[in-house]
């Protein structure tokens, strides 16, 4: 941040009015699974509004962001499977889901975030996509009437997670670093409800909701599975038409 960044809203400025405010300002919207396009940013948004009012800073609202979802995944673990838990479990990840928006949210409202804050906000994802199958493994290895094979499923998951976490960041950082505009950057870019529909397996923000079933573990490895194979199925269609561009990319 530079001396510049307003770090408080302007005197008389409402909760409601910084809202409205970052409601245009907000990233593109091409390409974004539909959880995170219509639930988790507008969620995002008036969390970080009201973390504007308090005068936190992005960095702290990333670190509140982890705690909540390390509370979670935590719970997935140790916890006892059961609807009590699936409901502490999904309301810890999918408010540590919002924070994790809020935070750039709150970055443009105090004028442009920090390499030192992307950083950090990557590396707090990077933890919680590859824990959150971790976890799932461990909780589902303490049910006794399940299976020893189903326990591949979780670990399955956070291959093909982390797969696509990474790829998706090094096609951003090569595509920047060749000069390339994504068709999500150009302001011209209609966004796709049905294309965000269609990638909602791939969408964190679905996987946090799927947790509210761990009353029920079969139900919930049935939802879960279907999860990790529509991430597997875009990411396998995915990779072609990512190393075909990053082919194409000017030397």
């Amino acid at each position: 941040m530079t001396a510049a960044t307003a770090t408080l809203p302007a005197p008389g400025e409402s909760v409601a009015a910084t809202v409205r405010r970052l409601a245009g300002a907000q990233k593109g919207a091409q390409g974004a699974p539909a959880y995170s396009r219509f639930v988790n940013r507008p969620l995002g948004r008036v969390l970080a509004a009201l973390a504007f009012h308090a005068g936190l800073t992005p960095n702290a609202v990333t670190a509140v962001s982890a705690v909540w979802t390390a509370a979670g995944t935590t719970l997935v673990a140790v916890a006892p499977l059961g609807w009590a838990t699936g409901a502490a479990v999904t309301a810890c990840l999918v408010l540590g889901y919002a924070l994790d928006s809020a935070d750039g949210q709150l970055a443009r409202l105090r004028g442009g975030g920090s390499p030192a804050g992307e950083w950090l906000d990557h590396v707090v994802d990077s933890a919680k996509i590859a824990s959150i199958h971790l976890a799932v493994f461990l909780g589902l290895s303490r049910v006794e009437e399940l299976a020893r094979g189903w326990l591949l499923v979780p670990l399955a998951f956070s291959v093909v997670a982390v797969v696509h976490f990474s790829a998706t960041l090094l096609n951003e950082a090569l595509r920047a670093q060749h000069g390339v505009r994504t068709r999500a950057a150009r302001s011209d870019a209609r966004p796709s409800v049905l294309r965000s529909l269609l990638v909602a397996p791939t969408d964190y923000g679905v996987l946090c909701l799927v947790f509210v079933l761990l009353g029920a573990p079969a139900v919930f490895l049935g939802a879960y599975g279907l999860l990790a194979l529509g991430t597997a199925g875009y990411v396998v269609l995915a990779l072609g038409r990512w190393y075909r561009e990053m082919g194409a990319l000017p030397r």
